[in-house]
């Protein structure tokens, strides 16, 4: 079976300290995603981001525009 690409939300972070906090946030949560490496389109601090799919990313958006400490935020195809 082959997998095909769909799009999804990168939030990219400054430094691992906010990536894993912000996982651990959302987990706690129940918002769905998960740290990754960043993928090799995007350049980025510090080489973890949270992924969603795109139709999941509305609770983690609503994080960052509330102030969480992130670099960016990106649409990306990933498998």
């Amino acid at each position: 079976m082959i997998r095909e690409k769909k799009l999804k939300r990168i939030i990219t972070f400054l430094n691992t300290t906010d990536a894993m906090a912000f996982e651990d946030y959302c987990r706690s949560k129940g918002i769905p995603g998960r740290l990754i490496p960043v993928p090799g389109e995007i350049a980025a601090g510090c080489g973890m981001c949270w992924m969603a799919p795109m139709e999941e990313a509305g609770p983690a958006e609503e994080l960052c525009r509330e102030g969480y400490p992130h670099e960016g935020l990106f649409e990306i195809m990933l498998y």
